[in-house]
C-alpha cells in the first residue's frame, strides 16, 4: 500500500525542514534531465553530493553552482550502487525519473540518517506536488527507504540578450539580470556576461552580450517570451536591440562554436541569422537587429563557465 503526502502534510508529519528549492527539468528529445536543488545550508548540499556522486544511479554528473545542487542525469532508471561506505555511514541516491505527461517522477533511495533527507526534506519542499511512500516507511537510525517524488515537468529556457545600451548609458548586462530577478514566470536559474571579440568597432565599450536561464512550464514558454520582449523594450536605450529564445538542457555543438569563435572573429548579421536557424534559436527584434552577433553568441555560450565571461587568451 503507497501512502500519499503532499508538502503540507510532510511538514505536519515531521516538521518544517530545509529544501527551499527543488526543480526538475528535462530535455526529452536528448533523453537527459536535470534535478535542482536548493538547501539551506552548505554542509548537507556537500554530503548529499558525495553520496550522490558515490551511488551513481542516473546521476552522470553533480556539483554547486549559485547555491544550487545540480545534478545532470538521464530520462530513465539504472541501479544504485552505494558502495562499502553504506554501512558504515548511510547513503544516498536517485534511481530513477521518469516523464508522466506533465509531472516528473524521481525515485530516491536512503540508508540510515540519509533516509531523513529523501523522506522528510524533499518532499517538504513547496515545488514538490506529492511525494509517494511505500508500506512501512521508516526514516532515520538504520533503516533503508525508498520514495518517489512527484515534481511539475519544466523546460529549461534560455534568453540572449545585446545592444541594449548606448556609450552614454546603459548596460546590457544589467538589463538582463533585472529581468531575471524581476520574472515573474517560472524560476530565474541563472545569468552571465559573455566577453564577446574586443576588437569590433561598433561595440559600446566592453563588448559583451548577456543571457538569463529560467525553469518554466511548456505552457509557460509564450508568457515568458512575451514577458522579456517587453521588458527589454522598456529598459533598452539603444536602437539595436535582440534577444534570442532557446529551449533545452544541452546547447548544440555548432551553436557552441559560433559563440566561442564571436570572441576572435568578426561576423555579420547573416552569419548570427543563420547559426540561429541552423540550431533552434528564435531571432526578436526588439528595437532592431545589431545586437543579434551577441545575442545568439549568448546562447552559445551559456554553458561555458568562466570560459563565457573570457577570450582565447585567458585559457591558453
Amino acid at each position: 500500500m503507497v501512502t500519499v503526502l503532499t508538502p503540507d502534510q510532510v511538514e505536519e508529519k515531521y516538521g518544517r525542514m530545509f529544501c527551499r528549492g527543488f526543480y526538475t527539468l528535462v530535455d526529452e528529445e536528448n533523453g537527459i534531465a536535470q534535478v535542482l536543488e536548493r538547501c539551506s545550508a552548505q554542509g548537507p548540499a556537500e554530503w548529499d553530493i558525495m553520496n550522490r556522486r558515490r551511488s551513481g544511479g542516473v546521476i552522470n554528473v553533480i556539483r554547486q553552482e549559485s547555491g544550487l545542487m545540480v545534478m545532470d542525469t538521464v530520462i530513465g532508471e539504472r541501479e544504485l550502487n552505494f558502495g562499502p561506505a553504506a554501512e558504515h555511514v548511510g547513503g544516498q541516491g536517485l534511481a530513477a525519473l521518469k516523464v508522466e505527461g506533465d509531472e516528473v517522477r524521481t525515485t530516491w533511495y536512503g540508508i540510515a540518517g540519509a533516509g531523513v533527507g529523501i523522506g522528510a526534506c524533499l518532499p517538504g519542499c513547496r515545488d514538490v506536488i506529492r511525494t509517494e511512500y511505500p508500506d512501512g516507511f521508516t526514516i532515520g537510525g538504520a533503516h533503508a527507504a525508498h520514495v518517489d517524488i512527484i515534481t511539475p515537468k519544466l523546460v529549461r529556457v534560455i534568453i540572449g540578450v545585446d545592444d541594449t545600451d548606448t556609450k552614454e548609458k546603459g548596460a546590457s548586462w544589467v538589463a538582463s539580470l533585472k529581468l531575471g530577478m524581476t520574472c515573474p514566470v517560472g524560476h530565474f536559474l541563472g545569468h552571465k556576461i559573455i566577453q564577446l571579440n574586443p576588437l569590433v568597432p561598433n561595440k559600446t565599450t566592453n563588448c559583451c552580450s548577456t543571457a538569463v536561464a529560467f525553469a518554466v512550464k511548456e505552457s509557460e514558454i509564450p508568457a515568458l517570451v512575451e514577458y522579456a520582449t517587453e521588458f527589454i523594450r522598456k529598459e533598452s536605450y539603444s536602437e539595436d536591440s535582440v534577444i534570442t529564445v532557446f529551449k533545452g538542457l544541452k546547447v548544440p555543438e555548432k551553436l557552441a562554436e559560433f559563440g566561442w569563435s564571436c570572441k576572435s572573429v568578426l561576423y555579420t548579421q547573416e552569419d548570427a541569422i543563420k547559426a540561429a536557424g541552423e540550431n533552434g534559436v528564435q531571432i526578436i527584434s526588439v528595437t532592431g537587429m545589431k545586437g543579434v552577433i551577441g545575442a545568439v553568441a549568448a546562447i552559445g555560450c551559456f554553458d561555458m563557465g568562466e570560459k563565457a565571461a573570457g577570450i582565447a587568451e585567458d585559457f591558453q
